[in-house]
């Protein structure tokens, strides 16, 4: 064994060792204004960094954590949160506003803000570790015997950082990130029996690639197309469509052959992708080809779940994803609940894959990606759901989630799969963090709030409507921004979610645009993790 090795086993050693704390100091959502903990919050986007080159502002995804602020609600909560670049006081200002009975000056003492004053492109947790003395900061301003550390994503690198701060991590153990991978969740799907698309074994090279995607092709001789998936891509990213029609007279003995030459050809669900590039990546990553589920009317439900440190599966959510790019595969928004027809059916699927789960070690959240097609009619719909994949970390559908759950109170019913405020009302909303155009450019977060209030589009603790933003750093430079409108109904949810976008059309175009950008219509909706 290296050296290297000797030092990783022992690293897993205590980081094991410290997650054994949790079942102490982990306090369930429902139960977060009783517990007494400091929580440490590493944002980072510990993903592919050649992948993640394709998201715009991607450093202010980190911003996407901050409805964790509002946990600070609990007077005996204290939390620590880092970033890369210092935050706007302003964007702090607004989240603290929002903590029902509690005076800001209180729980803005209980916040400790850090910040590494780095942008490069690297992940936030190795930013931190290139620097001990932020290190140390942050080890003599936690309790150490109360606290526990969230992130986006459980890494090698945040493995270390528990360990180097001797604080447990809320997350799944690195050495099992494999069960959130495309070969990995296809081999879940087997075991628990969930329907999903037929696929070939995980592959390391283009060869061994076409000989899997011809096997495929000759068990399903129906197919259309074949979706050829890196096995660590993200957001439907590292996706890429192969188009069976051009190669149907090719024959069998020849196949491999046709389909080894039709990869400089593949479909890119990123519009920057190349075959170069994305060739290099199957002899990194490895990839798999998969059959692409046809259907007339399809959707893409999720649902996101829970494992404690007790070793319980929770049902969190379900949504109906919001997708795009040039074959519908990217992910941009969603809108909660799924629809009623089988968010039910979800959730049973969910605990089934938790359970799965649990038994390798997995710990905290995940969320399982479907598709949905109608068999039935539009009077008489019959869905059938494919398991498509395991997002073994938080996703784009955990913040709004958490932002409504923690803005109103309320509870989720597993009986309907809705959500209910406390005063009863079943809550409502779509979400996204790509709201992009290009007269938003320039927009401070200042800005932004001053049109916030003008035009009451703020969430409003009353009738427990309205939108709460995020991602606002992310406006001036990229013209972007993350939402969550939330409704009494999926209408109003909608309803409020166009008001938004209206309002922040005609503060930036027209008379009211004072960059002089010229007008469009258009909504690009480009990456979301």
């Amino acid at each position: 064994m290296t050296k290297l090795n000797i030092v990783e086993s022992e690293q897993g050693l205590l980081f094991r060792e410290l997650q054994t704390h949790l079942r102490d100091r982990w306090q369930n959502i429902d139960l977060c204004d009783r517990g007494d903990s400091d929580i440490l919050v590493i944002p980072s986007l510990t993903l592919d960094q050649r992948e993640l080159r394709k998201v715009q502002g991607r450093t202010n995804y980190e911003e996407r954590h901050l409805f964790s602020l509002i946990r600070l609600r609990n007077p005996r909560t204290r939390l620590i949160y880092v970033t890369s670049e210092p935050l706007h006081p302003s964007i702090i200002d607004y989240y603290l506003q929002l903590l029902p009975g509690i005076p800001f000056s209180h729980a803005r003492e209980r916040l400790l803000l850090f910040a590494t004053y780095d942008s490069s492109a690297k992940p936030l947790t190795e930013k931190i570790l290139e620097r001990p003395r932020l290190i140390e900061r942050i080890r003599q301003a936690l309790r150490r015997e109360k606290s526990y550390m969230v992130c986006y994503n459980c890494t090698p690198l945040e493995r270390e950082l528990s360990v180097q701060l001797e604080i447990p991590l809320l997350g799944t153990d690195p050495d099992l990130s494999y069960w959130g991978t495309k070969g990995g969740s296809r081999q879940i799907f087997a075991e628990c029996n969930i329907p999903h698309p037929d696929g070939s074994k995980l592959v390391w090279n283009i060869d061994d690639l076409a000989l899997v995607t011809a096997q495929l092709w000759e068990r399903q001789p129906h197919l259309q197309r074949i979706v050829i998936k890196l096995n660590e891509g993200f957001s439907g990213e590292g996706n890429a469509l192969l188009d069976l029609q051009p190669l149907q007279k090719v024959g069998k003995s020849e196949r491999v052959k046709a389909i080894l030459n039709s990869f400089a050809r593949l479909r890119f669900q990123s519009p920057d992708e190349t075959w170069e590039n994305f060739s290099d990546r199957i002899f990194e990553l490895g990839a798999i080809a998969e059959a692409f589920i046809e259907g007339e009317v399809k959707r893409s439900p999720s649902v996101q779940c829970r494992i404690t440190p007790q070793g319980e599966i929770e049902i969190i959510s379900t949504h109906d994803q919001i997708l795009g790019g040039p074959d519908g595969q990217i992910f941009i928004g969603c809108s909660f609940p799924a629809d009623e027809a089988y968010r039910l059916n979800l959730q049973d699927l969910g605990i089934k894959v938790g359970k799965n789960l649990a038994e390798k070690g997995a710990l905290d959240k995940f969320g399982v990606d479907f598709i949905a097609v109608n068999r039935g009619t539009n009077e008489s719909p019959k869905w059938d759901l494919f398991a498509i994949e395991i997002n073994l970390r938080r996703s784009g559908t955990t913040h709004p989630f958490m932002t409504l759950k923690l803005l109103t109170n309320g509870s989720y019913d597993l009986d309907t799969g809705l959500f209910y405020s406390q005063q009863g009302r079943a809550k409502f909303y779509k979400a996204t963090d790509n709201l992009q155009k290009s007269f938003y450019r320039g927009l401070l977060p200042n800005d932004l709030m001053d049109i916030i209030a003008l035009n009451r589009l703020h969430f409003d603790s009353g009738t427990e409507t309205g939108t709460l933003f995020h991602m606002m750093g992310c406006l001036s430079q990229f013209g972007k921004l993350g939402l969550t409108s939330i409704g009494n109904s999926p209408e109003q949810a909608e309803e409020i979610y166009q008001k938004v976008v209206n309002t922040l059309d005609n503060e930036t175009t027209g008379d009211n645009n004072s960059w002089g950008l010229p007008p469009t219509n258009s909504i690009s909706w480009n990456n979301e993790i």
